[in-house]
């Protein structure tokens, strides 16, 4: 990489030495933003008029539901590719390219005057650490105006911030791309994962074994040697409520990874009445169970009354039984029987009564080896594949600071 011919001291400890013919300034000389509102009114279905209410998940690609507003007067309206910024919440001083729609209360429309979008935006990315190591606010976190409008920016001719702009779009698209494959590895690894044991819990280990058909539309065929019984014969209910003891552990729905079984540790927060359970039993997410929010516990605790909680009995494992009940058949049953429109749930009713296949105990556990051995062995490719994600993520960004402030020339060719 090029560097160019002279350098000068920026004044500036994190920006250090920059092109002798480049300036440097505050932002606020340059800036102007603009704070969206919430509206009055937001809708779930889209009218003539209607405008999509601009929610984070929807920035990002992964919207749970699209809204609209009907009565756009009065809101900030931007097109796509606006620069915005996240003023509160947990990802305060994050920069986020727009798409066209109604700003939210949460967010900012960004504009520096007299400089390329483009140059500006990857700029501000350089920047965004310093904002969001640099949040006010007690409870939610705020961007702190100050720090975004004393803030520094470097700023090359005109015709170099073109440059930089397309340099670092063609290099960063080259990037991402290779991000996106990875990142689709990863959930290929995850669906071969899940394809194991499904196999193994519903099929066993031997592929030659005499099957029978189970009866049951949901079970399907089944070994000839395994038995079918209702799961309330496998299974108890562990209903022990108590007001929640602050010196014993609490686990909410936030704290299971969906469709994996694996814990997320954070501080889960509630009140009132909570499930005491012991160490093997099983958790299970009554509401919404598509979510599939399976944990097998390591500990004695206290669940949210989102869960059920299971104990087995009559020799089945409990590391069988989780496996079990993450089985995409079990989650898809159960999930067709919810009731409640906003908050669908699950009845033990209905779960208890559900006819389920187990194998013998011997060769539950055999099972178990079988899948946590073949398990870790993706497991370890998904390591090596996320190492190099962030290896990726990291270059991408010092690259970044590293052209907008000019310690690598980009020519215009």
């Amino acid at each position: 990489m090029k560097k160019y011919d002279s350098y000068k001291d920026s004044g500036i400890e994190w920006i250090g030495e920059i092109p002798e013919h480049w300036a440097v300034s505050r932002i606020k000389y340059y800036l102007d933003y603009q704070k969206g509102k919430n509206p009055k009114e937001i809708n779930f279905d889209k009218g003539s008029t209607s405008e999509i209410y601009l929610a984070m998940d929807f920035l990002r690609g992964e919207p749970r539901q699209i809204l609209y507003v009907d009565d756009t007067d009065g809101y900030v309206k931007v097109d796509e590719n606006e620069i915005l910024l996240l003023w509160d919440g947990s990802n305060a001083g994050e920069f986020i390219l727009s798409k066209r729609g109604i700003l939210s209360s949460t967010m900012a429309v960004i504009y520096l005057d007299n400089i390329k979008k483009r140059y500006s935006w990857y700029y501000l990315k350089n920047f965004e650490p310093r904002l969001k190591e640099n949040t006010i606010g007690m409870g939610i976190p705020h961007v702190n105006g100050e720090e975004l409008k004393n803030g520094y920016i470097t700023i090359p001719p005109i015709s170099e911030q073109t440059a930089i702009a397309y340099f670092l779009d063609r290099k960063t698209s080259e990037i991402d791309d290779i991000i996106a494959d990875k990142k689709r590895l990863l959930e290929l690894y995850e669906e071969e994962k899940t394809a194991i044991i499904n196999q193994a819990v519903t099929k066993g280990l031997d592929p030659n074994v005499p099957m029978k058909d189970s009866g049951i539309e949901w079970l399907g065929e089944i070994p000839e040697h395994w038995e079918v019984k209702r799961f309330r014969y496998y299974f108890d209910l562990i209903s022990e409520k108590a007001e929640v003891n602050e010196n014993i552990p609490k686990i909410g729905l936030e704290n299971v990874e969906s469709k994996t079984g694996k814990f997320i540790e954070s501080n889960s927060d509630f009140a009132g009445i909570g499930v005491r359970f012991k160490e093997n039993d099983i958790l299970f997410g009554k509401l919404r169970p598509y979510l599939a929010k399976v944990w097998l516990s390591n500990t004695e605790a206290q669940a949210v009354g989102d869960f059920y909680v299971f104990r087995s009995k009559n020799e089945v494992s409990p590391e069988f039984a989780k496996y079990r009940i993450l089985d995409k058949s079990f989650i898809e049953v159960t999930n067709s029987s919810t009731y409640g429109t906003k908050m669908p749930r699950v009845s033990w009713e209905y779960i208890s009564d559900l006819p389920i296949a187990f194998p013998s105990i011997d060769e539950q556990l055999a099972i178990v080896h079988h899948i946590e051995s073949e398990c870790s062995k993706i497991d370890f490719k998904k390591a090596r594949t996320e190492e190099l994600i962030e290896l990726l993520t990291e270059y991408r960004t010092a690259l970044i600071s590293e052209v907008v402030t000019g310690k690598i020339k980009v020519t215009e060719d």
